[in-house]
């Protein structure tokens, strides 16, 4: 195996694995520090530790105009979506929050439809499919017992896919320094909201919440993140974006081995047609349409021969 095939396989396994039970790692951190506050300081110290190794590799600094608009878009998927997750993960068990977290691309297909193009007939065929699933999840017992829980998770996601599609428009800094502006934004959203719930420490946090938000912080937003931005640049779009429908089984089977989380046969159905209607819409959007198909034919004819005369 080359050097290169085998950093493709640790990245992967880095993103699935990681990101994957970062769920978990939530459930484990805000056991005894505030939701919203956990979430700020960890995003503080993932965007921190970014900024100065940007800063010191003499990155060109975001400009004022880059700034606020990471803070619209950190805003929207680091506070509302990560940050929804998190509050909602004090009542839904992590299993079934990656599960509708991974109802982002169905979430962002119907923005950029209503915004942009409508989506295709297969990708109608994934978002009713996942609609489904997403009805038949919210029958589980744990969250028709906690319905703001099951508010915020249909929520977040929903943020994270607003903020995604405005980070295509806004005029944000490239690369990694965009990453670490949002985060550092993000941080500062979510910094006033927990004070304004009154959020704070009452008492030392435990050893295990201790190590878990350092999990979350080093593991899951910066190490994952840079293979999966290294994916991005390396492997096609399809096999980068897979976590998407990875993560979830990963998230739900540490629920059950470690946490001692339970999901009813219901649940397993719903989570089911869930994934599958992400894998409809994630292969229908790399399919190309016969309108493209053509116009990559054009594109790739031999010019006609200049006329005499003609430079």
């Amino acid at each position: 195996m080359t050097k290169q095939k085998t950093t493709i396989v640790l990245s992967l396994l880095a993103m699935y694995l990681i990101w994957g039970s970062t769920y978990l790692g939530i459930r484990l951190a805000i056991a005894s520090i505030p939701p919203l506050l956990m979430t700020s300081m960890r995003l503080l110290l993932a965007g921190s530790l970014l900024f100065l190794f940007l800063v010191i590799r003499r990155q060109s600094l975001p400009s004022w105009r880059q700034w606020r608009n990471a803070l619209i878009v950190g805003g929207l998927m680091l506070g509302g979506g990560l940050g929804g997750t998190t509050f909602a993960e004090q009542w839904v068990e992590s299993g079934l929050a990656a599960v509708l977290v991974a109802t982002v691309p169905l979430w962002a297909t119907l923005m950029v439809g209503v915004s942009e193009k409508w989506p295709s007939r297969q990708e109608w065929v994934g978002i009713a499919v996942g609609l489904v699933g997403v009805v038949l999840l919210n029958a589980e017992d744990n969250l028709r017992a906690n319905p703001l829980g099951a508010v915020l998770m249909l929520a977040a996601p929903i943020s994270w896919a607003f903020g995604s599609m405005l980070s295509r428009r806004l005029d944000i800094a490239k690369g990694s320094m965009g990453f670490a502006s949002e985060m550092l934004m993000g941080s500062a959203v979510l910094l006033v909201l927990a004070l304004v719930r009154g959020e704070r420490l009452t008492a030392v946090p435990t050893t295990q919440s201790i190590v878990a938000w350092l999990y979350l912080a080093i593991f899951g937003s910066l190490i994952a993140f840079s293979a999966y931005m290294y994916l991005l640049q390396t492997v096609n779009i399809t096999l980068a974006t897979s976590y998407a429908y990875v993560n979830p089984v990963v998230a739900v089977l540490l629920g059950v081995l470690v946490a001692g989380e339970t999901i009813s046969g219901l649940g397993m159905v719903a989570i089911a047609i869930i994934l599958s209607a992400v894998v409809i819409i994630t292969f229908a959007q790399r399919r190309p349409s016969a309108k493209t198909k053509e116009r990559e034919r054009e594109e790739r004819r031999p010019l006609p021969e200049p006329l005499q005369g003609e430079q």
